[in-house]
């Protein structure tokens, strides 16, 4: 990836850039940051329950949203910022003894499954020419050669099988649109209500509006060189 941030930005005009999770802090930051450059002609968040639904956990309305999405002109950007890591009475697990096979299968539905088949829906229907970019949010607990504490199994787990289906489908990308992009970025720490509980002193935690920042600046680098990565918030990569 270059190390120059400051590049231009090479998005066509008057395409479409889609959020998924836009709801979420990361999402709600990014759509929001994406309006107010302009350099879009329309911008489209999608929530759960929301004017666009689309729930990673149900095919149809992945399907739907991306087909809705589309109508509006083409698919030039599409990030997907949704992720589990707790909820529902479940929590990052700190030993092998505390898996439980309910939230590790929920954690794969949304973390993996969900997002692979979003870039299933996505991925024909971005332009065979010209740049396009598909980014969907990793967290660096899934590479497994930086995994030094252990612990956190279903959310590592599932996060390490969202890279291997974003290099994998990149390959298949590239043969269709060459000049298209499939990433997984890694935003670092954000102060949303995933990563509040695990703060801690000293960690760098970013708002959702300088992640979305930070996010923006290393997708306006992103060649088609790069595809099938996986990268953190400055542009460096991360290891598988």
């Amino acid at each position: 990836m270059p190390e120059d941030a400051t590049i231009p930005r090479t998005t066509p005009a008057g395409g479409v850039a889609l959020v998924v999770g836009a709801g979420g802090g990361i999402g709600h930051a990014l759509e929001h940051a994406l309006r107010t450059r302009g350099d879009f002609h329309q911008v489209i968040g999608t929530r759960r329950d929301g004017e666009l639904p689309l729930d990673l956990t149900d095919e149809a309305s992945i399907a739907q949203a991306v087909a809705v999405a589309t109508t509006h002109g083409e698919l030039r950007l599409v990030i997907d910022a949704t992720g589990f890591l707790h909820g529902a009475g479940f929590r990052p697990e700190k030993s092998l003894r505390e898996l439980d096979a309910v939230h590790m299968a929920h954690a794969f539905a949304v973390n993996a499954i969900g997002p692979a088949l979003l870039m299933k829906h996505v991925l024909p229907r971005l332009p065979r020419t010209g740049r396009a970019v598909f980014v969907t949010l990793s967290a660096r607990v899934g590479s497994i050669g930086d995994n030094r504490l252990g612990g956190w199994h279903a959310y590592r787990a599932s996060k390490a099988a969202l890279n291997q289906l974003v290099r994998t489908a990149a390959v298949e990308l590239a043969r269709r649109a060459p000049s298209a992009v499939c990433v997984a970025l890694h935003p670092g720490t954000v102060d949303t209500g995933l990563s509040a509980p695990f703060s801690r002193s000293g960690l760098v935690v970013h708002t959702p509006e300088a992640a979305a920042v930070h996010l923006l600046r290393v997708i306006d680098c992103l060649q088609p060189a790069d595809s099938g990565g996986f990268f953190d918030w400055r542009g460096e990569p991360v290891p598988w």
